[in-house]
């Protein structure tokens, strides 16, 4: 089956505590992953998505593949290792009330992806392929993988699209910088928040910048700005959209959700600005739940996601 979208990464089993975990006390298991994360948000708003990974042949892996089956997302092309495990996430409450993640993925199923794991789920086409900075700081293996795939599909007619997404626990990012630069070419959409665009793109400000990615080939450049909205940079000019106000109860993941809202978007045919609209819905109602998808919408729900404060959706 062709996808309308391609996704390639490590999903990873999620261990969410209440508070410290060196208290213990109540936790809640999930599942994240930067590329899962937009598949099952493209997956709930319509498009047929499909995810292409490793995971081990152990319980995690089953609660990960049960997890995105559940949510309509292909999975028909996942390797299982039973040399490897799969990955996983703590997450806990530092002192001071913030957030922190505790990785557990050296030497795990998705470590070592290879483009001839991900080389099936490309080969069934997809009209755009959405890869992380992430995947390519796992080991040289998974940076091959998406290498490969990015070319195969720019040489198919597809859309590319890249997400910075430096994760400073993975790498630093002089590395990220010296890894992502060379995919650029074949990036058609470059994500990243404002202080993620030095990383691929030398210059004195972020204008420079974006000429500098524009130069290298990409075609449309969105920067994230959090509460501030979101920037478009494109052929035609830029502008900005400001981000939809909404009670934050989990900020983790919003990113993701922004990304897939553009995505949808484009699947869609939207103009650049309806486009940038409905990454930041998706990303207010990401933040607006715990948890990195359990509250993104449906397809019918989008419209209640722009409702004024106090408004009912009848």
């Amino acid at each position: 089956m062709r996808a309308d979208v391609l996704t390639i990464g490590e999903a990873m089993a999620t261990v969410r505590c209440a508070g410290p975990l060196r208290l213990g006390g109540d936790s809640r298991v999930s599942v994240s992953g930067a590329e899962a994360n937009v598949a099952i948000a493209l997956s709930r708003l319509g498009h047929a998505t499909r995810w292409a990974s490793a995971v081990g042949n152990d319980e995690p892996g089953e609660l990960i593949l049960r997890t995105l089956r559940a949510e309509g997302v292909l999975t028909d092309h996942i390797v299982r290792r039973a040399d490897a495990s799969t990955g996983l996430l703590l997450r806990d409450v530092a002192p001071g009330g913030r957030a922190r993640v505790h990785y557990y993925r050296k030497d795990s199923a998705a470590s070592a992806l290879s483009w001839e794991d991900v080389h099936p789920a490309v080969d069934a086409g997809q009209a755009g392929l959405h890869l992380t900075g992430i995947t390519a700081a796992l080991g040289p293996a998974p940076l091959a993988a998406i290498s490969a795939a990015a070319a195969h599909a720019r040489r198919t007619g597809a859309w590319v699209s890249l997400d910075v997404n430096h994760r400073s626990l993975l790498w630093t990012r002089d590395a990220a910088a010296r890894t992502l630069r060379p995919l650029l070419p074949y990036v058609t959409v470059l994500i990243a928040s404002d202080d993620e665009l030095a990383i691929v793109a030398e210059g004195d400000g972020e204008r420079d910048r974006v000429a500098g990615l524009r130069d290298a080939g990409v075609e449309e450049v969105i920067v994230k700005r959090g509460a501030a909205g979101a920037s478009f940079y494109g052929v035609r000019g830029s502008f900005d959209v400001p981000a939809l106000a909404v009670p934050v109860v989990d900020v983790v993941g919003a990113g993701d959700a922004f990304t897939a809202g553009y995505l949808s978007g484009r699947l869609d045919g939207l103009d650049a600005y309806g486009r940038l609209e409905r990454a930041t819905l998706l990303g207010a109602a990401c933040v607006a739940c715990a948890g990195d998808w359990e509250g993104l919408p449906t397809r019918a729900e989008l419209s209640a996601l722009a409702l004024r404060d106090g408004e009912t959706l009848r």
